[in-house]
C-alpha cells in the first residue's frame, strides 16, 4: 500500500499540461497499473500516466465551453440541461468562410466605396483598397501560424495573443480589440439609422431638414443619428439580453442580403455596357445641382406658343417672370443635363484616375464644362448646389476605408465552436479576405469605369434624387441595394453587441483585470449580462458622435493596434525559436510578420495621428495597470522569452570585463537570519535595503537552513515564502534564495561564493552585528559572523553591518532634521562616502543632512586638510559639512588597560574551562562584577612608573604565540585618540614603539588598593596581556569618545569598520574592540571596503 499526493494549481495549470483530462480518482489509477507489469512506476503514476490513458484523454477532448447557441438551449430546454452538450461540428465554409464575409462586407462598401473613389480616384482608392488588404493578409497568415500552434480554447482572437504576449500585453491588446468591435457596433448602427433616414423614409426624421442650410441642416442630420441611434442600440442590446439564439438564426438572412446585394451590383455592371441605365444629373455651368428643388433640368420650357420658366428658375430668381432678377452665376451659365451612369464602354475610366479633394461647403463640380465665374462676386444660393460636408485628403480616406477589411478574427473568435480549428481557421480565413480584397480592388475599377465622377463624389446622392448612389448602378433596382445594406448592417451590428461582450467576459474570466472581475459574471447559463450592459454603454457613446466618418478612424485604430500585436506575436515567437512553436500552417515567415507589424503601425498614424496616439496612451495605461496591479500569470508567452534572451545577452555583456567606476553600484547580498519557525527575525534588515536600492542594483536575499536538502526541503520553501512576502512588503526588487547545508556556516559561505550569476554577482554583503554575543549559547552566531567578515575580505566585498538594526526606522518612518554623520577614518575605495547619498534619495532620509569628519593626527596640517576635503567633495557633487578632528597622543589609561585585562582573561577563561552552562555563565558574571567594582572605585594600582607590560606577563604561558598585529586604523602613523568620558584621566603621555614593548606611564596620585579581587586580575597567571591588544582598546576607547561627542545625537553614524585577526586567538578581542568602537551610539553602520574605488570626480 502506498500513499499518493496531489498538487492542485490555479486555472491556469492546464495550458501548462500536456494532460487534457486529467480528473481520474487515486483508486482508478491505482486499477490502471494492476497487472500491467507497471509496478517499477507505480510510485510516479500521479504526475506520469501509462501513454495509453494520455492517449484515450487526448481523444476525448473538446476543446471549449459551451457556445452561444448552446447557452440558450440549455436555457429554454429543461432536458438539455441535464445533457452534456456536445461539442459543435461547424466546418471550414459555415465556421469561418462565410462568417468573415459577413464582418468584412458590410456598411463601408455600400455607403462611402463611391465616394472614395469619386475624391481618391482610381489610383488612390487603389493604393488605400491595397494597403489595407495587405495588411489584413498578412496579419491572417500570422493568425494562421499561432492559431495552429496547438489547441486554441474559447476566446479565440484574445486568447491567441494573451498567450503568445502575456497577460500585459493579452489585457492591453484585448482591451482595444474589444473597443474596436464595440464602436464597429456603433458604425453598423451609424449607417443603419443613415441608411433609413436619407433613402428609405427620410419623413420619419424627428428634427427636420428640409429648409436649413449649412450647420443647421448638419446639426439637424446628427440629432437624427443620435436619437434613432439610442432607440437602436437599445433594441439590439433587448434583443442580444433576451437569447442570442434569434441572432444566430438571423445570421444567415444577413449574410444573404450582403451577397444579393454585391451579385445585383456586378450585374447592373454587366447590364452598363450594353444598356445604361437612365440617371441624368443635372449641371448648372459646371455645378451640380440638388435634384429635390425642382423638376425640369432647364431654365425655361416652351408651352405652347409661351415660354415659361421652371422650377429651377424660380429657385435662383426673386420672380417667375422672364425679366426677373437672376443669380449672376445662374444668368451667365447654362443649364445641361449628364448621364450619371454613361456605362463601363463609356471611358469615363480616365476621368476618374487621378485624386480630387474638396474643401467642406465647396462645390461639386463636373470636369470639362466651361463655367463662366466672376472671382470677386459673392457665392449666392449654395444650398441650390451639391456640397461636399467634410474636408477631404489622402489620410482620411484610410481612416475611413480601413474598417472595411476588418472582421479578419469573426472565425477565429468563434474556434470553439469549429469541428477542426487548426485547419479550418487559416483556410477559412486566407479565403475569406482573398474573396473580399477581390471585390474591394474589382469595385475600385467598375465604380471608376462606370459612374460619373460628380456621382461618385454625391456622398448622399442628392443630385440623383437622394438615390443611394451604389444603388444606381445595381440590377434590377436601386432598392436591392437599399434593403440589402439596411439589413446587413443591422445584423453586423448584432453581431457586435453579441460577440464584444463574449470577449470582455473572457477578460475578466482570466483575472488580470481587477476591476472587470464584476464582469466575468452574467446568467445562470453564462451569458455576459453586466458586459453586455456595459458594450451598450460604450456603443451609445460613438452613437452620440453621431457621424460615421468620425467613428470609423477610432475603430480603426483599435484594431489596427490588435493586429500590430499578431503580428508581433507571431515574429517574436518565430524569432525566438521558442521550442513550443511548432505551427501546422507552414506558410508564414517573420519578415512577413514584420512587414504586417510595420504596415499597421503605418496605417495608425495614416488614418490620424492623434488618435493612433490616444490608442497607444490607453493601451500602456492598461499594460502598466495590469503589470502593478493584475494577476500573477504565467502562460508561456513570448514576452517571457524575449526577456530570457534579454538576460542572457545582457549576462554574457557583463562577463566581457568589470564594470567601470562610474557604473559601479551596491549589488547587495543581505544574510538574514531565521528563527525555529522559518520566519526573519530582523526584517528591519530589509527596510535598510530598500531605502540603499537609489542605486537600483541587483538584490540577493539570502538565508540558510540547517540540515540536508532531502530532509529539509519543506522548511527550505516555507522560510523562501516569508523571504518573499517580507521582501514584498518591504518593496525590495530583487531574488531570495535558501540554501540547506550540515551547519549554518557552510551555508552562508556557499551564498556568499555561489550567489548570483555570470558578471551579475553581489559585490556588497549586508549582515546585522550579533545580539548578544557574549552570552556562551550565541558564541555560535559570533564566529560566524567574524567568519563572513572573512570570507568577504578575502573575496573582495564590501560589507555594510548595521549595529541595533531593531532600531532603524521602517520605510514609513520620515525624518525631518537631522544628520548622516560619517567618520572618514581610513580610505577603502569610496563606499563611505556613496552610502549616505543613496541613502537621502529614499524618503526616509531625503530631510537628514550629511556632515562628515575626518582625524588628523600630529603632524597633519587640519586647516589644508579640511580645504582639500571641501574640493573633493565639490569635484564628487556632494553636499555636505566637513569638520576635521585633531586627536593628540596621550596615555593609555589604567581603565583601558583594566578593561583589555577582563577582556582576555573572560576570553582564557572560556578556552580552558570545561564548565556546564549555568556555571560558565556565574563565572563570566563574577568577572564582570569583579571588573564593574574596580571601575567604580577608579583606584587603579600604583604600578612602578617604568614597568612594562613585558615584567607583567612573566608568569603567563610561554606556548601561547605572539598575535600579529593588526591595527584598528589603517594609516602610517596610528595615534591613540581620547579616552572615554568614562574612564581615568591619563595626562603624562608614555613613549609607544609599535612591535616593542609598551612603556605604561601613570601619574594618578590614588593610593594603591588592597583590594583582592582587583589584585587578582592583574596577577593572573592565566592571562597575559598582549601589546596589540592594550593599543587596539586604547584607540577604540578614545575614538568612540569623540564620536559619542560629535554625534551623539545624529540619526545615523557611518563608520570604518577594521579587519578581523588574521589568526584565530583573538576573535572573542576583535568583538570586544568592535563593541567598545560603537558604544554609546544608537544606530552605526560599519562600513568596510571592497578594495576597489567606487566614486570618481570624472563625468
Amino acid at each position: 500500500m502506498f500513499n499518493l499526493c496531489m498538487f492542485t494549481g490555479d486555472a491556469t495549470s492546464k495550458e501548462s499540461s500536456p494532460f487534457i483530462n486529467s480528473s481520474t480518482s487515486d483508486v482508478e489509477k491505482s486499477q490502471q497499473y494492476d497487472g500491467k507489469n507497471m509496478a517499477l512506476f507505480e510510485e510516479e503514476m500521479d504526475t506520469s500516466p501509462m501513454v495509453s490513458s494520455l492517449l484515450s484523454s487526448l481523444a476525448n477532448y473538446s476543446n471549449l465551453t459551451q457556445g452561444s447557441k448552446e447557452h440558450e438551449e440549455a436555457e429554454n430546454n429543461e432536458e438539455a440541461r441535464k445533457k452534456t452538450v456536445q461539442a459543435p461540428r461547424m466546418g471550414t465554409i459555415m465556421g469561418v468562410y462565410l462568417p468573415c464575409m459577413q464582418n468584412i462586407l458590410g456598411v463601408i462598401l455600400f455607403l462611402r466605396m463611391t465616394w472614395l473613389v469619386g475624391v481618391g480616384g482610381v489610383l488612390g482608392t487603389f493604393i488605400i483598397v491595397f494597403m489595407c488588404c495587405s495588411t489584413t493578409m498578412l496579419t491572417a497568415i500570422s493568425m494562421s501560424a499561432i492559431a495552429t500552434n496547438g489547441v486554441v480554447p474559447a476566446g479565440g482572437s484574445y486568447y491567441m495573443i494573451s498567450r503568445s504576449l502575456g497577460p500585459e500585453f493579452g489585457g492591453a491588446v484585448g482591451i482595444c480589440f474589444y473597443l474596436g468591435t464595440t464602436f464597429a457596433g456603433a458604425m453598423y448602427i451609424l449607417g443603419c439609422i443613415e441608411i433609413l433616414l436619407i433613402y428609405i423614409v427620410p419623413a420619419a426624421a424627428i428634427f427636420k431638414m428640409e429648409g436649413l442650410e449649412g450647420a443647421e441642416a448638419e446639426a439637424a442630420l446628427l440629432n437624427n443619428m443620435r436619437v434613432f441611434g439610442t432607440i437602436v442600440v437599445s433594441f439590439m442590446a433587448l434583443v442580444v439580453f433576451v437569447g442570442v439564439k434569434y441572432v444566430n438564426k438571423l445570421a444567415l438572412v444577413f449574410l444573404a442580403c450582403v451577397i444579393l446585394s454585391i451579385l445585383a451590383v456586378y450585374a447592373g455592371v454587366i447590364k452598363t455596357s450594353f444598356d445604361p441605365p437612365f440617371f441624368p444629373v443635372c449641371v448648372l455651368g459646371n455645378r451640380t445641382l440638388v435634384s429635390k428643388g425642382f423638376d425640369i433640368c432647364a431654365k425655361t420650357i416652351e408651352q405652347g406658343n409661351a415660354t415659361v420658366t421652371t422650377k429651377l428658375w424660380r429657385a435662383f430668381c426673386d420672380s417667375e417672370f422672364l425679366n426677373a432678377t437672376c443669380d449672376e452665376y445662374f444668368t451667365n451659365n447654362n443649364v445641361s443635363q449628364i448621364q450619371g451612369i454613361p456605362g463601363i464602354t463609356s471611358g469615363i475610366l480616365a476621368e476618374n484616375l487621378f485624386t480630387t479633394f474638396m474643401e467642406k461647403n465647396s462645390i461639386l463640380e463636373k470636369r470639362g464644362i466651361p463655367a463662366v465665374l466672376d472671382p470677386e462676386a459673392p457665392e449666392t444660393n449654395t444650398n441650390r448646389y451639391v456640397l461636399a460636408d467634410i474636408t477631404s485628403f489622402f489620410t482620411l480616406l484610410v481612416g475611413i476605408y480601413f474598417p472595411s477589411v476588418t472582421g479578419i478574427m469573426a472565425g477565429s473568435n468563434r474556434s470553439g465552436d469549429l469541428q477542426d480549428a487548426q485547419k479550418s481557421i487559416p483556410v477559412g480565413t486566407i479565403l475569406a479576405i482573398t474573396t473580399t480584397s477581390i471585390i474591394y480592388m474589382s469595385s475600385v475599377f467598375l465604380f471608376g469605369a462606370c459612374v460619373d465622377g460628380v456621382v461618385l463624389r454625391d456622398k448622399f446622392g442628392e443630385g440623383v434624387n437622394g438615390n443611394l448612389v451604389i444603388g444606381t448602378l445595381a440590377w434590377p433596382s436601386p432598392w436591392v441595394i437599399v434593403f440589402g445594406s439596411f439589413f446587413s448592417t443591422c445584423g453586423a451590428g448584432l453581431q457586435s453587441l453579441t460577440g464584444a461582450p463574449r470577449l470582455l467576459q473572457a477578460i475578466a474570466r482570466d483575472g488580470i483585470i481587477p476591476f472587470l472581475r464584476v464582469f466575468g459574471h452574467g446568467k445562470a447559463n453564462g451569458e455576459p449580462t453586466w458586459a453586455l450592459l456595459l458594450t451598450a454603454c460604450i456603443c451609445e457613446i460613438g452613437i452620440l458622435i453621431a457621424s460615421l466618418d468620425a467613428v470609423a478612424p477610432i475603430l480603426s485604430m483599435f484594431f489596427l493596434m490588435c493586429y500590430m500585436f499578431v503580428n508581433l506575436a507571431c515574429a517574436l515567437q518565430t524569432l525566438l525559436r521558442t521550442p513550443n512553436w511548432r505551427p501546422r500552417f507552414k506558410f508564414y515567415h517573420w519578415a512577413l510578420s514584420l512587414l504586417g507589424m510595420s504596415l499597421c503601425l503605418t496605417l495608425m498614424f495614416l488614418c490620424s495621428w492623434y488618435y493612433a496616439i490616444v490608442a497607444m496612451v490607453i493601451a500602456s495605461c492598461i499594460y502598466k495597470y495590469i503589470e502593478f496591479c493584475g494577476a500573477e500569470k504565467e502562460w508561456g508567452d513570448g514576452i517571457r522569452g524575449i526577456s530570457l534572451s534579454a538576460a542572457r545577452y545582457a549576462l554574457m555583456r557583463l562577463e566581457e570585463g568589470p564594470p567601470h567606476t562610474k557604473n559601479w553600484r551596491p549589488q547587495i547580498l543581505v544574510l538574514m537570519s531565521l528563527d525555529g519557525e522559518q520566519s526573519v527575525e530582523q526584517p528591519r534588515l530589509l527596510s535598510l535595503t530598500s531605502q540603499l536600492k537609489a542605486g537600483k542594483g541587483l538584490t540577493i536575499v539570502g538565508a540558510c537552513v540547517e540540515g540536508t536538502y532531502l530532509n529539509n526541503q519543506p522548511q527550505a520553501q516555507k522560510a523562501d515564502q516569508s523571504l518573499r512576502k517580507l521582501m514584498e512588503v518591504e518593496k525590495v526588487k530583487g531574488f531570495s534564495q535558501v540554501v540547506i547545508s550540515s551547519n549554518l556556516r557552510d551555508a552562508t559561505s556557499h551564498l556568499i561564493q555561489a550567489g548570483g550569476l555570470g558578471g551579475l554577482r553581489h559585490n556588497t554583503v549586508l549582515v546585522s552585528f550579533p545580539k548578544n554575543w557574549k552570552q556562551a549559547e550565541e558564541h555560535h552566531r559570533c564566529r560566524n559572523f567574524i567568519e563572513v567578515v572573512r570570507e568577504t575580505t578575502a573575496a573582495h566585498l564590501a560589507m555594510l553591518v548595521p549595529k541595533n538594526i531593531s532600531a532603524y526606522p521602517s520605510n514609513g518612518e520620515r525624518f525631518t532634521e537631522g544628520h548622516i554623520d560619517v567618520w572618514w577614518i581610513v580610505h577603502d575605495g569610496g563606499l563611505l562616502m556613496l552610502l549616505p547619498f543613496l541613502l537621502r534619495q529614499h524618503k526616509v532620509w531625503r530631510k537628514c543632512k550629511i556632515r562628515i569628519f575626518t582625524v588628523a593626527q600630529m603632524d597633519d596640517n587640519s586647516i589644508q586638510m579640511k580645504k582639500d576635503l571641501m574640493t573633493f567633495l565639490y569635484h564628487l557633487r556632494f553636499d555636505a559639512e566637513v569638520e576635521v578632528v585633531e586627536m593628540h597622543d596621550s596615555d593609555i589609561s589604567a581603565y583601558t588597560y583594566e578593561k583589555t585585562l577582563v577582556m582576555e582573561q573572560r576570553s582564557q577563561i572560556l578556552k580552558e574551562m570545561h564548565l556546564t552552562k549555568n556555571e560558565r555563565e556565574r563565572e563570566i558574571q563574577s568577572i564582570t562584577d569583579v571588573s564593574r567594582g574596580s571601575i567604580r572605585r577608579k583606584n587603579p594600582s600604583n604600578l612602578h612608573p617604568q614597568r612594562s607590560i613585558a615584567e607583567e606577563s612573566v608568569g603567563g604561558s610561554g606556548e601561547e604565540k605572539p598575535e600579529e598585529e593588526v591595527q584598528l586604523i589603517q594609516g602610517k602613523n596610528a595615534t591613540p585618540t581620547p579616552t572615554s568620558p568614562t574612564s581615568p584621566t591619563a595626562p603624562t603621555p608614555a613613549a609607544m614603539s609599535p612591535g616593542e614593548e609598551v612603556q605604561m606611564t601613570w601619574t594618578d596620585d590614588t593610593e594603591k588598593t588592597n583590594n583582592p579581587a582587583h589584585m587578582m586580575i592583574f596577577n593572573s597567571s592565566r592571562c597575559s596581556l598582549s601589546v596589540s591588544n592594550v593599543r587596539r582598546m586604547h584607540h577604540a576607547q578614545k575614538l568612540n569618545g569623540v564620536i559619542v561627542k560629535k554625534s551623539q545625537e545624529a540619526k545615523l553614524v557611518l563608520l570604518n569598520m577594521p579587519g578581523p585577526p588574521k589568526n584565530r586567538t583573538g576573535e572573542e578581542s576583535y568583538m570586544e574592540f568592535l563593541e567598545v568602537l560603537t558604544e554609546g551610539l544608537n544606530r552605526v553602520l560599519l562600513v568596510r571596503g571592497g578594495g576597489r574605488e567606487v566614486i570618481t570626480i570624472y563625468s
